[in-house]
Parts: structure tokens; C-alpha cells; sequence
């Protein structure tokens, strides 16, 4: 019961950070306010940050929690650790970004990330329900995609030369290894929640930019199209076969 208590505080608490960090606002200014002041290409449109929304609703069901309380079935060490630690990341993210210490908050993401990748994979491909992997396949989506939204906003805000490459071309080079790794996660996870995420983000890119770049939304419309594909005729990785003597 300690831990579901300790999952339960660190899930109030992360909520009640990013509710602060834009009703306060922490440091005088909202997460969204940081965010559009550095043109990043690989930025969605603003509703499609609403996904949070969804993350905090079903969130609370993820991990078991609600089958611990209903059922007594307490989750896992590991699985308290790693979602006590994503919440912690999660935080740290937000002090970071708001007091605009940038390289850091990369740091703190990536974290994030890995300790939702660690949560992630303690889970099977059987276990998809509502208190189970489906609220951590949606968060690990979006974090993934926040992920390299952070890194293209510190290098833009750092005047990073990008090798001499355009910020359009750099920004579909990223778009394409996101499609990449949701649909590997597709193929070898049968997860299809978290490749609608994937869609949901690229799709708002398109929208946020239109006409006025026209290869980002493009690129972005297009790769939507290759994710749905992947959903859609992408079958469950079969079994190997038990070998007896």
C-alpha cells in the first residue's frame, strides 16, 4: 500500500506543477509563452498540447493504481520506482524551462524519457487496458516527440548552424526518424495508442505552419499517411516457435 501511496502523491504532485507553472505563472511566465518565443519548425500547433489533458485523466488509472485500491493488486517495485522517477523528471523538466536553464532541461527530458521507456517495458503486449500500458504508451508518444521538440528549440535558441542544413530540411530529417521509431514500437510492441500519438503531433505541425512551409507540412502530412499505413496493415510480431527436443 506504500507504494500505491507514493505513486498516488508523486501523480498529484506533477499535476498540480504544470497546473502552477501556467496559472501562476512560475518565473512570470506560461510553458506555452517559452515555447513560441523561438520559431522550432517541429513545434505542433497549440491544441495539440491539450493531449496532456488526456495524459492527466487517464493517468491515474495507469500502473494499477486503481486495481490496487479495488483489487489489492499492488504494482511492482520497478514499476513505482520508474513512475515515481518520471514524475520527479517531469518536474525537474518544467523548474528548468521556466527558469530557462535550457541545456539542462534537455538533460531533464531525457531523463523523463528513459524513465518512461524503463516503465514502458515492464509492461507485455498483452497488457494494453486502461490500467495498464495504454496511459504510459500515450505519455511515452508524446514525451518522445516533446523530446525532440526541446533539443530543435535549445539549438535554435543557441544559433546552432545545423551543419548547413536548412532548419526545413534538419526539421524532416526529424520527422522522419520519429516515424521510424513509432512504427519499430508499431511492429515490435503491437502498440497502436502511441502511434496515434505520433499522428496527433505530426498532424498539428502541419497545421501550425500551412502554407508558409510548405515541405515541413508536406513532409509532415505525408509521414501521418506512412504512421496510418503502419497501423493499419502492420500485423503483430509473431511468436518464435518453442522448440522441443
Amino acid at each position: 500500500m506504500i507504494r500505491v501511496l507514493l505513486m498516488t502523491l508523486a501523480f498529484i504532485a506533477v499535476v498540480t506543477m504544470n497546473a502552477l507553472a501556467n496559472i501562476l505563472p512560475i518565473n512570470g511566465q506560461t510553458t506555452g509563452e517559452i515555447s513560441d518565443r523561438v520559431p522550432v519548425l517541429f513545434t505542433p500547433a497549440g491544441y495539440a498540447f491539450s493531449i496532456w489533458s488526456v495524459i492527466y485523466f487517464i493517468g491515474y488509472l495507469d500502473h494499477r493504481l486503481l486495481a490496487a485500491l479495488e483489487k489489492g493488486v499492488h504494482p511492482s517495485a520497478k514499476v513505482s520506482l520508474y513512475f515515481i522517477l518520471s514524475a520527479v523528471f517531469n518536474i525537474a523538466w518544467l523548474l528548468c524551462w521556466h527558469y530557462e536553464f535550457f541545456i539542462w532541461s534537455i538533460t531533464a527530458m531525457i531523463t523523463y524519457l528513459l524513465s518512461l521507456i524503463a516503465l514502458y517495458l515492464e509492461y507485455g503486449n498483452d497488457e494494453r487496458g486502461f490500467t495498464e500500458r495504454l496511459p504510459v504508451s500515450v505519455n511515452l508518444g508524446w514525451i518522445s516527440v516533446a523530446t525532440i521538440a526541446n533539443i530543435s528549440y535549445v539549438l535554435t535558441f543557441y544559433s546552432w548552424s545545423g551543419w548547413g542544413l536548412s532548419d526545413q530540411l534538419w526539421t524532416v530529417i526529424m520527422l522522419t526518424v520519429a516515424t521510424a521509431l513509432a512504427l519499430h514500437i508499431r511492429f515490435h510492441h503491437s502498440d497502436i495508442p502511441l502511434t496515434l500519438v505520433f499522428i496527433w503531433a505530426f498532424v498539428a505541425i502541419a497545421v501550425r505552419h500551412g502554407m508558409d512551409e510548405m515541405l515541413v507540412s508536406t513532409a509532415a502530412l505525408f509521414l501521418s499517411g506512412v504512421l496510418l499505413t503502419g497501423i493499419l496493415l502492420i500485423k503483430k510480431k509473431p511468436a518464435k516457435p518453442i522448440m522441443t527436443p
